[in-house]
């Protein structure tokens, strides 16, 4: 049985590092996950004092904030690696 499960942790190291790799490249990825969960969490518990809003209209403005943090998180993370890719980097055609 222990032998099972040393393989199990050795996959879940390898997972883990994998994430953190990812992570490092695009690192607005963390940010847009860490938001859509921080947006949902709060319009969850905004959910008690709603109102006479319907159900129904709250998680649709929910599901609109989360996405739209996201999209937002994506679209920085693009332009900072089209930044470090032409910008940052000095040119080797120059050279």
């Amino acid at each position: 049985m222990s032998f099972f499960f040393l393989g199990k942790m050795s996959t879940y190291e390898e997972n883990e590092s994998k994430f953190l790799r990812k992570a490092k490249e695009n690192p607005f990825v963390p940010v847009g996950m860490a938001g859509f969960l921080g947006i949902v969490g709060y319009r969850l518990l905004k959910m008690r004092s709603r109102g006479d809003t319907k159900m129904s209209v709250h998680l649709i403005h929910m599901r609109v904030a989360a996405q739209g943090f996201v999209v937002g998180a994506m679209t920085v993370g693009v332009l900072f690696s089209m930044y470090r890719d032409f910008f940052a980097k000095p040119s080797e055609d120059k050279k």
